[in-house]
């Protein structure tokens, strides 16, 4: 009997929506639903988190992590560089700008998140764009406009220090510039890190070549037809060619409110990732789920499988909320971060260590034996151990101190997960190059390793020079790790 397929379209096309269509790919899914995908931007999905390579000069296709053509052999359309202005949910139609209406019979919004954007005086000219030399770092084209428009020995101001602003930081000084971030906490990060890591950090920055104002904000950006400087709110002046954005991000719920969807901070989801409104569901940096919204990728990541077994019918498993950790190189310097920040409870144990001179901290947060929150500034080879013990809640040896100094220590090496965003063990990766991947490149393209935030590739490339050479190169099997 021939079943008539479902319409499904999905709103958004970044980091999310690229990992939703593969898990709805590995379910079969394109035999229950004809699967349509619209973008704003031109091209097919990239990763956003590898921005920084295209500012330094590589080529926006070294970041893409799906082109147009993958789309097609998968049966999946694709519509470009068409933004969705509303979804009439009554009739079940996506309207667009530019005027052409989709019917769906299930809809899933994916809108990501948007630059946050301070309303500084100077910052637009008459036509209210952007003045010349004023930037935001969002997206491809962002940082293809930034870097056409540098010239080595120019000034630059970035203002905010959080992962986005550090990042332009360390590329934009590589390239010859004299860089200043201005940060209005005290610390740099300070949503990741307390103020001894905060100042580590600060400490490495500042080794680099990069100048921090901390506690301090931009007021006003002045110059004619282009950018000549900044004033700080304490009357402080920067000249400087460039102003660069990298505030923050906050959820994009602009769809969903004109489609009258119920939206707080995000987009109100259940444990399925359904919104109130039938047939209609949202999912990452987009959603709001009990009272949180996500920022990073592992919770998008576990939202993405938890939607595509619901949109399929295969598991019963639901979305209960995400534990967050973050593992980056920051301007170049290694940071992780996990759980809590500081102690919450009186009965909080905290296990510290400071290294002066190499400017490297190590903290610890312990509950009942149990790892709470941790965070590791310059020296980060503890973090696979320690995020395993976190996402499990595995009891700590008696002495917390052994996991900071001894490396893998509670962990086996065949069960420690090397790729925290995709859940990959060391054994997985290590029978993925018996199989014969011999790259970074091919065990990601069996295994997933790597293709998350890519904090993980300098690892995998330390498994690839460890692991004996096979005799005889076997062919590729997919080796996906289960969580």
């Amino acid at each position: 009997m021939n079943i008539r397929k479902k319409k499904l379209a999905i709103v958004g096309n970044g980091m999310g929506t690229c990992r939703l269509l593969d898990e709805l790919v590995r379910r079969d899914a394109t035999r229950q639903y004809e699967i349509t995908v619209f973008g704003e931007e031109r091209g097919g999905a990239y990763n956003r988190i590898m921005l920084g390579k295209v500012l330094s000069g590589e080529s926006p296709d070294s970041i893409v992590t799906k082109t147009p053509e993958w789309y097609d052999a998968h049966g999946i359309r694709l519509i470009q560089s068409t933004r969705v202005t509303r979804l009439d949910t009554l009739r079940k139609v996506v309207e667009t700008a530019d005027g052409q209406n989709r019917r769906y019979d299930v809809s899933i919004l994916a809108t990501g998140s948007q630059p946050l954007v301070p309303p500084l005086e100077g910052m637009r000219g008459e036509d209210g764009e952007l003045r010349s030399g004023v930037f935001v770092y969002r997206s491809i084209a962002d940082c293809i406009r930034m870097r056409e428009y540098a010239r080595s020995g120019d000034g630059a101001v970035i203002v905010g220090g959080g992962l986005l602003g550090l990042e332009a930081a360390k590329v934009l000084s590589d390239m010859g510039l004299h860089v200043t971030v201005v940060q209005g906490a005290k610390i740099l990060m300070n949503a990741q890190l307390d103020e001894i890591g905060g100042e580590m950090l600060a400490r490495q920055i500042d080794a680099a070549g990069i100048f921090a104002r901390l506690g301090r904000t931009v007021e006003s950006i002045y110059g004619d037809e282009r950018v000549t400087g900044v004033v700080l709110d304490d009357g402080t002046t920067l000249s400087t060619d460039l102003v660069v954005l990298a505030c923050g991000v906050r959820p994009r719920v602009d769809t969903a409110r004109a489609s009258g969807l119920p939206v707080n901070k995000g987009i109100l989801v259940n444990d399925t990732l359904a919104t109130e409104v039938p047939g209609v569901y949202a999912f990452g940096e987009c959603a709001e789920h009990r009272g949180k919204t996500y920022g990073i990728v592992t919770p998008v990541w576990e939202q993405a499988t938890v939607l595509a077994d619901v949109l399929t019918g295969q598991s019963k498993d639901r979305y209960r909320g995400s534990k967050l950790y973050t593992r980056l190189k920051v301007a170049g310097v290694d940071v992780a971060s996990m759980g809590a920040l500081e102690p919450e409870l009186e009965r909080d144990e905290v296990v510290q260590i400071v290294e002066e001179r190499r400017d490297c901290y190590r903290k610890l947060i312990v509950r009942d034996g149990k790892l709470v929150g941790a965070m590791l500034v310059g020296n980060t080879e503890a973090t696979a151990t320690l995020v395993q013990l976190f996402d499990r809640g595995d009891q700590l040896p008696s002495d917390p101190l052994e996991l900071l100094c001894v490396q893998r220590a509670a962990i086996p090496a065949g069960e420690r997960v090397v790729c925290n965003c995709n859940k990959v063990t060391e054994q997985t990766l290590c029978d993925a190059i018996a199989a014969g991947a011999d790259s970074v490149a091919a065990l990601g393209d069996c295994t997933r390793a790597g293709t998350g935030c890519g904090s993980c590739k300098g690892e995998l490339t330390q498994l690839l020079a460890r692991a004996p050479k096979p005799s005889q190169a076997l062919p590729l099997l997919p080796l996906l790790a289960s969580a």
